[in-house]
């Protein structure tokens, strides 16, 4: 491949941009309620060392989905069984960090096996079974936003109803229990609002690469700030630029959207990395 089939599978729809982002603006209501919450659920994500256990849910988010599709019934419906299955199983069995990452150790193999299983059986197009994977950018149909924008705004308010109990459990678990805190009632409803919102990923960046939309704005944001509240508020900002910039340079090419969000939401995170190394560096000295 030369560099011009490189630049039209980047750009190679500019000339109909307006017309295709005409056909795919579901996909970037839903980017852009999956990038704000998404970053905000990804702050306590990192301050609980749970990145793994995005991606283990992701894997039976994609299982879900892909039987869903195999039997021919509502794939978003599919996504968020399989979601909430994983998220209550990681809740309640995995209460030590130790115990949690070897359950997620045993549902990732299982749940991409169960879902390569279902796409192998199915029979319909090709990129169907392919944006479960990698996204895709016109995955987002009418019947679905009304889901996916519902789920969004759930896990909003949810998050914002136990945002202080689940700050202090998840920056001094111990604490939090002695004050009188139901830890283990905040980090079961945790689980599941994660594991709905990651039903929700899948729909948009696909099961492989949801990390990129619930871990690194979050890391990002972290490297630069560290109050209560310029945290998450960097956090959902680089989560709404990812997502719906990500969107948006996926209309004037020919690629899965998900390496565009996952380039902005990289590239940030890079960028913040540096800002954060620069300003330590300054510190030390003075």
């Amino acid at each position: 491949m030369n560099w011009s089939d490189v630049g039209n599978a980047l750009f190679g729809g500019v000339s109909q941009y307006g017309a295709i982002l005409e056909l795919v603006q579901n996909s970037v209501y839903a980017g852009a309620i999956l990038g704000l919450v998404g970053g905000l659920i990804g702050v306590f994500v990192m301050q609980r060392d749970m990145a793994f256990a995005v991606h283990g849910i992701s894997e039976l988010s994609f299982a879900g989905a892909a039987v869903a599709l195999l039997i021919g019934v509502d794939v978003v419906s599919g996504s968020i069984v399989g979601s909430l299955i994983a998220a209550a199983l990681i809740g309640v069995l995995g209460a030590r960090a130790r115990d949690r990452n070897s359950i997620i150790g045993v549902l990732m193999p299982f749940g991409l096996g169960v879902g390569i299983l279902a796409l192998s059986l199915y029979n319909g197009r090709s990129a169907t079974r392919f944006s479960l994977l990698t996204g895709q950018i016109v995955s987002v149909q009418s019947g679905q936003l009304g889901w996916l924008v519902a789920i969004g705004a759930v896990v909003l308010v949810a998050l914002l109803l136990i945002w202080r109990p689940l700050r202090f459990d998840s920056l001094d678990p111990q604490s939090a229990a002695a004050r009188g805190v139901n830890t283990t009632a905040v980090s079961l409803v945790f689980m599941l609002l994660l594991g709905l919102i990651v039903a929700v990923a899948v729909h948009i960046i696909g099961a492989l690469l949801v990390m990129a939309l619930l871990v690194t704005p979050a890391a990002a944001a972290m490297r630069v700030a560290s109050g209560p509240l310029s945290v998450p508020v960097l956090a959902a900002l680089f989560g709404f630029v990812s997502a719906v910039g990500g969107v948006l340079l996926a209309v004037a090419g020919t690629l899965p959207v998900s390496p565009y969000i996952t380039t902005i939401s990289f590239l940030i995170y890079l960028v913040c990395r540096v800002i954060g190394a620069r300003r330590d560096r300054t510190t030390r000295a003075a």
